[in-house]
């Protein structure tokens, strides 16, 4: 496609275009200007709209890269595949789908985790980690609407999350430190279902999410 060709394309047309382009040159440039264009140049896209569309920078950059991930793994995940299993397993598919997805732009996320970290990022790095468990919660077809739509998205934030931070130093034969650690952070994840179960037949006994959570942020290894 030649850059005339994409003159009709809007800018967030062009933000998912480009998304999918920007972290193999991330991985070498930073999200940074100079991988927008490289990208850019890679779809036969006008420079000045690639920059446009990515005018406010890497969190911009970011942001439309996690939500191809989101995107693409639905896509590699159809309905009938995941109804056939049982919800754990659905949640550990989309998570290693999106690994799998990531896989070929390791040193771009290990980039994007580094900006999603500063602090002046921090809000915006917390709206991205929700919608990527959404997304996944979604997909694993949950549909509540009580104060389980809340949790489940804050528990599965801290299970993906750490899987990622594992998956990133992981230099074991197939990953396998990965998937282990994976399924042992998703063991908890049932625990905490059943421990759920135990407490709609007890409305006196109380649970707090904020202890549960740090627990599940420092699992023993």
């Amino acid at each position: 496609m030649t850059e005339n060709q994409t003159d009709s394309l809007t800018l967030d047309e062009i933000r998912d275009r480009l998304a999918p382009l920007i972290p193999a040159h991330a991985a070498f440039d930073g999200w940074s200007d100079d991988a927008v264009r490289r990208a850019a140049q890679d779809a036969g896209v006008d420079r000045q709209e690639a920059a446009l569309a990515f005018s406010d920078g890497p969190m911009q950059m970011i942001d439309a890269w996690f939500a191809h991930i989101d995107a693409a793994m639905a896509g590699a995940l159809p309905a009938e595949e995941m109804e056939a299993m049982p919800v754990h397993k659905r949640i550990r598919a989309a998570i290693v789908q999106r690994i799998e997805i990531a896989r070929p732009h390791k040193e771009a996320l290990r980039r994007a985790l580094a900006i999603l970290a500063m602090p002046q990022n921090a809000a915006k790095a917390a709206r991205l980690s929700w919608r990527s468990s959404d997304a996944m919660w979604r997909l694993a077809g949950d549909t509540a609407t009580d104060y389980n739509h809340y949790t489940k998205r804050m528990i599965l934030s801290g299970v993906y999350g750490s899987t990622i931070l594992a998956w990133l130093d992981d230099e074991s034969d197939d990953e396998a430190e990965t998937m282990a650690f994976l399924d042992r952070r998703l063991g908890n994840v049932a625990q905490f279902e059943k421990f759920k179960s135990k407490l709609r037949g007890d409305p006196d006994r109380r649970f707090s999410i904020s202890r549960f959570l740090g627990r599940l942020r420092y699992p023993a290894r």
